[in-house]
């Protein structure tokens, strides 16, 4: 799991995203509050272009989840960023909420 912050490059996040993805298949990324999310999601639109040579289209399923920073509960997002092609290369949160051509049986 890639942690961003509001203060991260997003050029060196992107690269981290682009690497996990070429080597895992897909990557958990996590931030909390506006500014980290904003630096996220600009680093995937830059890895899109890393990747895009490759054949791989990096697509993103957003969830929330609780976690605790110095004895504080927060909440999180985490984008899970994978290949479009494929069936299961994003793990779904929920089977409901499958992206649409993800699932084998569509």
């Amino acid at each position: 799991m890639l942690k961003v912050s509001s203060k991260s490059n997003p050029n060196s996040v992107a690269g981290a995203m682009a690497g996990v993805v070429r080597e895992m298949g897909t990557v958990e990324v996590q931030v909390v509050g506006a500014g980290a999310l904003n630096q996220a999601i600009k680093a995937l639109a830059i890895a899109r272009g890393y990747v895009a040579a490759a054949g791989i289209d990096l697509v993103c399923v957003p969830n929330f989840a609780d976690i605790e920073i110095d004895g504080e509960r927060r909440t999180a997002i985490r984008l899970c960023i994978g290949n479009r092609q494929g069936p299961s290369t994003i793990p779904a949160v929920n089977p409901d909420l499958r992206l649409a051509g993800t699932d084998p049986d569509e």
